[in-house]
């Protein structure tokens, strides 16, 4: 049975972690970056709900009459 060469296994790795590194970093330096965003001022609508315009009572089990 042949043995498995593995003596150009670590170049190989080496290699194609090379050549990812500049692959991202050539993606990476395409991309327009903000230099100093500045926040928005979003106007908040408040919501009225059916019980906020309500007059409701709370029971209480020990107000109530005998």
């Amino acid at each position: 049975m042949p043995q498995l060469d593995t003596s150009t296994w670590l170049t190989m790795i080496l290699s194609m972690f090379l050549v990812l590194f500049i692959i991202f970093q050539l993606k990476i330096s395409k991309h327009n970056f903000y230099y100093n965003p500045e926040p928005t001022l979003t106007k908040t609508l408040k919501q009225t709900t059916p019980w906020e315009t309500k007059w409701t009572k709370i029971y209480l089990p020990l107000s109530l009459p005998l």
